[in-house]
Parts: C-alpha cells; sequence; structure tokens
C-alpha cells in the first residue's frame, strides 16, 4: 500500500492557503474602515467652525448697532440743545429790546413831564423881551427842539451863533453836553432866554438874542 499521509497533508495544506489568503485580504478590506471612522469627526468640526464663527459675529454685529445708536442718539441731543440755546438767545434778544424800547419811552415821558413842569417858569405866548423880542410858542419850547454842531452856525463879532426861531442866539461859552443832544430855546417868566436840553430840562443856560 501506498502511504496516505503525505498526500492528505498537500490536501490540507491547499486548502488552508487559501483560507489564510482570503482572512489576510479580509482583513486588509477592513483597515480601511478603520481609517475612515475618524474621518468624520474633523467634517463635523468643519461643519461646526462656521457656525461657531457666525455665532461669534453677531454679538459684534449687536455691539456694533449700539454704538451707531448711541452715536446718533448724542448727535440728536447735541442739535436739540445748539436749538435750545438759540431760541434761548433769541428770546434774550427780544428781552433786551423790548427793555430798551421801554427805557427810551420812560426816557421821553420823563423829558416831557419835565418840559411840562418847567412849562410854567416860560414866558406866556406874545410876551416880550426888554429889547422887543417876542415868545411864540409856535416858534420856541420843547415841541421845537434841534441838535446844534460845534461847527455850525455863524461866526459874527468873536461868537458863534445859531439860528433858531427866526433870531439868533450866542453865548460866551457852550456846555458840552449842547452839542451832545437836542436843545430847544424859551424865555422865562423873567424875561431872559435859555437853551435847555431836551431830554434833560435840568440842564440849562442862559444866552442872548439878536
Amino acid at each position: 500500500m501506498r502511504p496516505v499521509i503525505p498526500g492528505m497533508l498537500l490536501l490540507l495544506f491547499g486548502v488552508t492557503v487559501p483560507a489564510f489568503a482570503q482572512e489576510e485580504h479580509h482583513q486588509e478590506n477592513a483597515k480601511p474602515a478603520q481609517h475612515e471612522g475618524p474621518a468624520n469627526p474633523a467634517a463635523k468640526q468643519e461643519q461646526a467652525e462656521p457656525q461657531k464663527q457666525e455665532q461669534q459675529a453677531k454679538p459684534q454685529k449687536q455691539e456694533q448697532q449700539a454704538k451707531s445708536q448711541e452715536q446718533n442718539q448724542q448727535k440728536q441731543a447735541q442739535q436739540e440743545a445748539k436749538g435750545q440755546q438759540q431760541q434761548e438767545k433769541k428770546h434774550q434778544q427780544q428781552q433786551s429790546k423790548t427793555q430798551q424800547n421801554q427805557e427810551k419811552g420812560q426816557q421821553q415821558q420823563q423829558a416831557n413831564g419835565h418840559a411840562q413842569q418847567s412849562q410854567a417858569q416860560y414866558a406866556r405866548n406874545g410876551q416880550k423881551d426888554r429889547y422887543g423880542h417876542e415868545y411864540n410858542e409856535s416858534h420856541f419850547g420843547p415841541n421845537h427842539h434841534a441838535r446844534f454842531e460845534e461847527s455850525g452856525g455863524r461866526y459874527y463879532g468873536e461868537r458863534r451863533e445859531y439860528s433858531y426861531g427866526g433870531y439868533w442866539f450866542y453865548a460866551g461859552a457852550y456846555p458840552p453836553w449842547f452839542y451832545q443832544r437836542d436843545v430847544y430855546f424859551v424865555m422865562g417868566a423873567d424875561g431872559l432866554w435859555y437853551a435847555v436840553a431836551y431830554d434833560d430840562p435840568s440842564l440849562t443856560f442862559q444866552v442872548d438874542i439878536d
């Protein structure tokens, strides 16, 4: 009889080798799947990063919007403050103008009052001085005031004379206020002529007449 053992061994070896090879091939095919497994978290991280960036960008946008709103509010407040200041200035200017007008009106009233009070000290209408010059209220008195210049009138007989009411009036010296305000001429109850400041009848001095 031929020995059976060697043939059987070869048969077993032939069966075992393909099986081992198949097992190795199966393991090789299975290895890449192990490498592919960790790739999924990386992809998830890449997808999550834009979402994180968007979430981080939202607070920044909100801060910028809040800042812009604050700036707009500040600008509006400044404009309103400027408008209020301008209105206050206008109001103050109007008040000052009104006050000035009132003061002027009071001064005029006082001047008229002084003139009326001093009118009793003036000569009567038609009265004449010792030289025959007649006092006529249609030519003299507070209702006929005028402003005189230092270089005006005429220079006659080493004196400066001023025409008023049809006569020439003169004095040896004129006070400074005579050229600074309106003046009128009157004849007093004593028959003498006087120059009087229109806005302040307390200012007066005697003059002569031609």
